[in-house]
């Protein structure tokens, strides 16, 4: 029944929207209802794009709406968003989204609002280009972000904050890193194109390959064996940036899911250590199923980076990554949720769970070592001020400038953009202990 998509949409807007639930944390369960891949992707597909305009989205009902609705209807609030984002943004034909949407109200045990329904997407239908036209007056629904979000970019990126924006919006590419101890780029390349799978290389980092569109991972030649793992460039950036040698101790400070675990050991197999932490176990699960697939090893721990008494053999490390848990606003294209699950408020907390990261985790470096600190964030509270204000406290620290052509350069560290290069935005600072 091709209903089943948009109500599998709905629940999944609506448990996100008004219940706080991550998307990520349910699109796996919610999917498997789906027996057809098409239907599945076509789920997918209204679930990303009506959360990633879900402001826009919001504001347009709420001109077509005679009045709101009550609590207890606010699923068919989340089919209303399904639908409007199928007519006016995803432009698939209007008597099956029509059609199909008021469906889902009936199947959702509410007979009264198949009129509500198939009258608000009729008007929508016939009112757009004037609304749309006087929804771009107001900055939360013109670019489909919080105001605090918009204006704290207008503050650290006066220049380029628009730019931010609109890439946030963007569908993102699907990006692979291909494992090099089996295959080199140009080979996979061109085992990729024999699949018929059209790929380009990425720029900048070496083993990157970005697909024209995307598939199913099992599509992928040599996904179960390990050839090839799903990774934007942005974040294949920390292994190169890292510079491991053979002999060197290196800790992975919060590792799950595991993909900079698996880059750093194809780029250098002969470690005398690799130790992967993570404070959730479950999580950590799957950097072991990554490895496993991937037919690499490291030592997995699940513990707190940030209280290395309970853990560290007090040996040092030649090398520490610390992917530091950050407020994710330079992956939103990606993870469309997080403009609704984060709050302006989170920052704060954010940039102190970082600082004690790096305060924990300093004394563990070996004299002559770096530490790689990451964030996938844009905002400056999370990384350069944090790295700024640790380089004052500790006089055995300093800054490894990074010397690239990608990115911005900031007070300490550099950052890219979303979609600069086509890569997720993301921070970078290299530090270095006396």
């Amino acid at each position: 029944m091709s209903s089943q998509p948009r109500k599998t949409a709905a629940l999944l807007v609506h448990r996100v929207l008004d219940q706080g639930e991550s998307l990520g944390g349910l699109l796996e369960r919610q999917l498997a209802v789906l027996d057809d891949p098409r239907q599945r992707a076509l789920a997918q597909e209204l679930a990303f794009g009506t959360l990633r305009w879900s402001y826009r989205l919001e504001a347009l009902l709420s001109r077509l709406l005679r009045k709101p609705l009550k609590k207890k209807d606010r699923d068919l609030h989340a089919l209303l968003l399904v639908g409007l984002y199928q007519l006016l943004m995803l432009e698939l034909p209007a008597h099956a989204a029509v059609s199909e949407t008021v469906e889902v109200a009936r199947q959702l045990g509410k007979k009264w609002a198949v009129g509500m329904v198939n009258g608000v997407l009729r008007n929508a239908q016939r009112q757009a280009p004037g609304l749309l036209k006087d929804l771009d007056n107001d900055a939360v629904a013109r670019w489909s972000h919080p105001d605090w979000w918009i204006e704290r970019l207008q503050q650290d990126w006066p220049d380029d904050w628009q730019q931010i924006l609109a890439a946030g919006n963007q569908r993102p590419p699907m990006v692979v890193r291909v494992n090099r101890l089996q295959v080199e780029r140009a080979e996979y390349l061109q085992q990729l194109r024999a699949a018929g799978i059209e790929a380009r290389e990425q720029p900048f980092a070496p083993a990157a390959l970005r697909l024209e569109q995307p598939v199913a991972v099992d599509s992928l030649p040599g996904f179960r064996a390990g050839r090839v793992s799903v990774q934007d460039a942005a974040a294949q950036l920390c292994a190169t940036l890292l510079n491991v040698q053979a002999g060197h101790r290196v800790l992975d400070a919060c590792a799950a899911p595991g993909g900079k675990t698996g880059h750093i050991l194809e780029t250098a197999p002969r470690l005398q250590r690799l130790l992967a932490l993570d404070i959730d176990a479950r999580r950590l699960q799957k950097v072991q199923d990554n490895l496993q697939r991937l037919q690499l090893q490291a030592d997995l721990l699940a513990a707190d980076a940030g209280d290395p008494s309970s853990w560290w053999d007090q040996r040092p490390f030649d090398r520490i990554l610390l992917d530091a848990p950050c407020s994710a606003s330079g992956v939103v294209r990606r993870h469309p949720d997080i403009k609704r699950l984060r709050r302006h408020s989170d920052l704060r907390s954010l940039s102190q769970q970082q600082q004690r990261l790096l305060e924990s985790l300093w004394p563990l470096l070996a004299s002559g070592g770096m530490l790689l600190y990451t964030s996938c964030s844009v905002f400056r509270q999370e990384n350069s001020d944090n790295l700024q204000a640790f380089l004052e406290r500790h006089a055995d620290a300093s800054e490894l400038p990074l010397q690239a052509q990608w990115g911005k350069v900031q007070p300490v560290g550099r950052q890219l953009l979303p979609g600069e290069h086509d890569m997720d935005g993301f921070y970078f600072a290299c530090l270095t202990r006396a």
